[in-house]
Formats: structure tokens, C-alpha cells, sequence
């Protein structure tokens, strides 16, 4: 029989193996991007969905190899039942399903492939076995917590959402919807989804967010790789959640304003608040790898022009600085990324306690350094991709009391993860005199 393979003509046996050894990476403390970034492109999408997989159903899994071994295996081993044991456990959410006997004979494959899992051909083979039997649909019960996060972080939501913390789990526990944002300097919300029509692509508008517009927003219920979106690689689209898109629309960017992305990267601020005004941009970027994402953003939606300049800057520093004051100043601090656990369901495993303590330190080292390059009248915009009040509300809080000319406005606050957006924090703040 021979391997089955994937639309890219991948074994399957081959990407169980390599998302095992992505899943090793992970339980290392390497972030899963990074390990994913290093694949080739006809590799990654079913590493990816197998890898996320594995992480989203970690704790139902975990309990299977318990039920199933009486002695632990080796990591390697382990890693290799966790991705197949998962795949049993994939509802119609989750994307491609396999037939039990393709996930075994694959599984028991993938063990051949990797010499440290060489010798473990009749274990996984007999696990595997007993797992299908006992994920059968009629015997298998929901998960009370479907994914695993550390104790300190399920305490964090517990004391500070004790209504919402279990839907919030399990919201991050679901594979995350394709939402796009359409390019305004090329089409229009109709036009494009017209586009979608014709290419066979159902969409929805998503028409606002916690009372606040989404003009460009797009939910495609059925997602695609991002090759059949009409002329994404023209710059027609972008992929972005809903709460990301707030950012921009919140800035009121116009042609006059000179306007500081202060942590940029991957650009995607960046690049809508320039679909949105012609305005003067500067992307400052602490990571100079990460510089090549703003460009290559850029460069797709055909952004490029004289007014926008991309530099590498520690925004909590002003060395990078030419002492030009801004309008305009969005900070996307740098965070524990608890909001969007479902696009990146390894952060749970690489968060420490001590993280949050350590990015407050920075966070509040970067607004103030910010404020005092924005101009009188001007506007800052604090943006974190964060659940935990540490680093959203109780920051706005602290910050107001520092700075006496900070006035509040309007904006969303805590955005909890839902069916159409991650978790996002929004304080809008405008300086009033000096």
C-alpha cells in the first residue's frame, strides 16, 4: 500500500513525523513559528495543521497514552503518538479528517522514518489500535478543558473572567477562522467579495466589532490557502483577524499625519493604516529578522513609496530617534499573546509566569518613552494581543496616573476571544498640552 498523500503530495507518514519532531521543538521552549518557518512550502501546511492539532488536543491525548501505557515512553515516541492520537480526536471543525486504519498504518510508517522511533513500530501499532476503539463518537465524552494551559495562566482567567474563562478556553481550543481585510486602494468590501463569488469562495462582512466599524473585514467560513484568494499576490487582501483590524480604524490616520508603528512587525498595522491614508509612516521593528516580513508586506500590497521608512529601533529606547515629534503613535506592545492562542496554540506551553511580570516591566518602558514623542493634541493608541488585565487594563490605568495630560478615549478595552476575533486589549489616549 502506499503512502497517502496530501493535495501537495506529502506522505503522511512523513509529515507525522516531522510535526513529532515540531512538537519535540515546542516542549523544548522553541516557538513553533519559528520551527515551521524553516519547512519548505510544500511541507508546512500539513505540518502546521498537524502540529496545531496535536497542541489543541493535548490534554484528551495526554490521558489516552496514560490510559494506554502503563510506562511512560520516550519524548520521541511520545511526540509521535500525541500528533496521532489527535487526529482521532478531529471533529468537522478541525479541517481534513483520515479513516482509523490511514492513521495507524501512517503513524506505524512514521516510526520507520526516524531512527530514535525505529523500535517502537508495535507500541504505536497496539496504542493506536485501542485509542481508535475507545474515540469511537458514541464513547467519547467532550473534554471539560479541551487544551492545556499552565496552572498560573487558568488561574489568572478564573479570578479575572470567573464567568467566561471556560468559554474562552474553549474558543482558543478551536481551530481560528480565515478573516481577511480587503485593501481599500484597490477594491472595495462588495467588489471583492464578488471576486470570492466568482472564484467559487463563499464570505461574510463582519460590519463591526464591540461597537466600533470594520469596513474592509471579510470571514471566509470555509478557509483556503491563501493561493486561491483573487489577487492576493497583487496586494488585493490580507489575512487578519477582525480584533487587529480595530488598530487602524481607532489611529483616524489622514494624509497630514506623520505616525510611528512602534513594534511592527509582521506589518500588517502598518500596511492598513497606509490602505487607509497616504500618510507619513515610520515602522520601527526591534528585530531585525523580522524587518524582512514588514517589507515583504509592503512590497505584496504595493505600499512602497518615499513617506514610509522602515527601521530597526528598540521603541522603549530613543537612540533610533530624530526627535521630530508624531501625530500619531500606535504601540502593539510586546505581550504574552494569550489572546491568540487559537493561531498559535504552542504559546500556553512557552509562557512562564514571570513572562507577564517581565513584559509589564516593558510595556510601561515603552509607553513612556512613546508618549514623549508624540506631539501636543496628538494620539496613542496601546494595542495588546493579551486576556490578562496585567498587561492591558491595569497598564491604561498606571499610565493615566503618570501622565497628567493623558486623556482617555473612546475604545474597546479587553476584546475575549469569539468566533470572529482573538483576544485583544485597546486604550486610545490623547495628550493634551506638553
Amino acid at each position: 500500500m502506499e503512502d497517502q498523500k496530501t493535495a501537495l503530495n506529502l506522505p503522511l507518514s512523513e509529515a507525522i513525523t516531522i510535526s513529532a519532531q515540531a512538537i519535540g521543538e515546542v516542549m523544548s521552549g522553541r516557538s513553533l513559528t519559528e520551527v515551521l518557518d524553516q519547512l519548505d512550502a510544500h511541507e508546512r501546511p500539513i505540518v502546521q495543521s498537524l502540529s496545531f492539532n496535536a497542541l489543541r488536543k493535548w490534554v484528551r491525548s495526554q490521558e489516552l497514552m496514560r490510559q494506554f501505557i502503563p510506562k511512560a515512553p520516550p519524548p520521541e515516541v511520545a511526540h509521535l503518538l500525541s500528533v496521532a492520537i489527535a487526529l482521532f480526536l478531529q471533529d468537522s471543525t478541525d479541517g481534513k479528517g483520515y479513516a482509523s486504519h490511514t492513521i495507524v498504518d501512517q503513524s506505524v510508517r512514521a516510526c520507520g522514518k526516524y531512527d530514535k522511533t525505529m523500535y517502537a513500530k508495535g507500541l504505536v501499532n497496539a496504542v493506536l489500535r485501542k485509542v481508535s476503539l475507545a474515540t469511537q463518537p458514541s464513547e467519547y465524552p467532550p473534554d471539560p478543558i479541551p487544551m492545556f494551559v499552565p496552572p498560573w495562566w487558568r488561574a489568572n482567567l478564573k479570578n479575572n473572567y470567573s464567568k467566561q474563562w471556560q468559554s474562552i478556553l474553549f474558543t482558543q481550543a478551536r481551530r481560528a477562522p480565515l478573516i481577511l481585510r480587503v485593501n481599500q486602494k484597490q477594491y472595495s468590501r462588495e467588489q471583492y467579495q464578488s471576486l470570492l463569488d466568482e472564484a467559487g469562495i463563499a464570505s461574510s462582512a463582519i460590519e463591526s466589532l464591540a461597537g466600533f466599524a470594520l469596513p474592509d473585514a471579510l470571514l471566509i467560513p470555509n478557509p483556503v490557502p491563501v493561493s486561491d484568494l483573487p489577487g492576493f499576490y497583487g496586494g488585493a487582501v490580507s489575512v487578519q483577524d477582525s480584533g487587529a483590524q480595530l488598530a487602524a480604524s481607532l489611529l483616524t490616520p489622514n494624509s497630514s499625519d506623520l505616525i510611528l508603528d512602534a513594534c511592527s512587525a509582521p506589518g500588517g498595522k502598518t500596511a492598513h493604516l497606509l490602505e487607509l491614508a497616504d500618510c507619513q509612516m515610520l515602522a520601527l521593528e526591534i528585530d531585525e529578522e523580522r524587518i524582512g516580513k514588514i517589507n515583504g508586506n509592503l512590497d505584496r500590497l504595493r505600499l512602497r513609496s518615499e513617506k514610509v521608512k522602515v527601521l530597526h529601533g528598540d521603541a522603549s529606547k530613543s537612540s533610533w530617534w530624530d526627535g521630530a515629534l508624531f501625530d500619531k503613535i500606535l504601540l502593539d506592545a510586546p505581550c504574552s499573546a494569550s489572546g491568540i492562542v487559537a493561531r498559535h496554540p504552542d504559546i500556553p506551553f512557552l509562557r512562564r509566569q514571570s513572562d507577564v511580570v517581565a513584559l509589564q516591566k516593558k510595556q510601561r518602558e515603552i509607553l513612556t518613552q512613546a508618549w514623549q514623542m508624540l506631539k501636543p493634541e496628538g494620539l496613542l493608541l496601546y494595542v495588546t494581543c493579551s486576556v490578562f488585565p496585567e498587561e492591558g487594563e491595569n497598564q491604561a490605568v498606571w499610565f493615566a496616573q503618570q501622565h497628567t495630560n493623558a486623556l482617555r478615549l473612546d475604545a474597546p478595552g479587553q476584546l475575549l476571544p469569539t468566533e470572529v476575533n482573538d483576544g485583544f486589549y485597546y486604550a486610545l489616549f490623547k495628550k493634551n498640552g506638553r
